[in-house]
């Protein structure tokens, strides 16, 4: 049976256990609020502030949305279907997709099937389809992630802003996020942002000047 939210909430936590921070958002409100020095400012005052409680707290990160990436899945297959440009999807995963896509493995089906039925939304009431479109959607937001890119910097808005801060792209989660948002969003993905303290500058320096986005094996291998 599942235990009551109250009865987490009235638990003593046992503060000596505990050596990970976790930051669910950050949030700019205003336009003029985005910079860098801004987001890095936040963080390294959380930081301090948590440290100064817990002092042993020694891992840190965030797990944040994927605001780019079911609306960058839908533009690539309409832009596959009515222009031909290379499809998102490799063989291997036409084939995976069309028992549940199209009656056969023609591609132009598999495509616009894969396409309506991530704009429907609907997928998750069905673990058969669930099952299979789990690894195609994790590596294809793998790609977004770390593979796309605008002026040779990361795509993806809240990427880009913990990468330029100085953080590692380190896990992705599958349906960390089910809710209404969460799905028009990403597919239900949310994606784990690591910040190693220690690294924090030259991270963001290479990154600035060289393009360069640190990434954890877990996230290649998807790829």
């Amino acid at each position: 049976h599942p235990v009551p939210e109250q009865a987490y909430l009235d638990q003593e936590e046992d503060l000596e256990s505990v050596d990970t921070a976790i930051f669910y958002s950050i949030t700019s409100t205003q336009s003029g609020l985005q910079g860098i020095e801004l987001g890095t400012h936040l963080i390294k005052q959380a930081v301090a502030l948590l440290k100064r409680e817990i002092p042993w707290l020694s891992q840190f990160s965030t797990l944040s949305p994927i605001p780019g990436f079911r609306s960058w899945l839908l533009l690539e297959l309409t832009r596959h279907l009515k222009e031909g440009t290379p499809s998102p999807l490799s063989q291997a995963e036409v084939q995976a997709l069309s028992e549940i896509c199209s009656g056969n493995e023609n591609e132009s089906s598999v495509e616009k099937g894969f396409h309506g039925l991530i704009k429907s939304g609907q997928w998750p009431s069905d673990q058969q389809t669930v099952d299979t479109l789990k690894p195609v959607l994790l590596r294809l937001c793998a790609r977004y992630l770390y593979e796309e890119k605008r002026r040779s910097k990361a795509l993806d808005p809240v990427a880009n802003f913990h990468i330029r801060n100085g953080a590692m792209l380190y896990r992705i989660n599958w349906m960390a996020d089910p809710s209404p948002r969460g799905m028009g969003n990403s597919c239900g993905i949310m994606v784990n942002y690591r910040y190693y303290l220690e690294n924090l500058e030259e991270n963001s320096r290479v990154y600035i000047n060289s393009n360069v986005l640190p990434v954890n094996q877990q996230v290649l291998d998807l790829l």
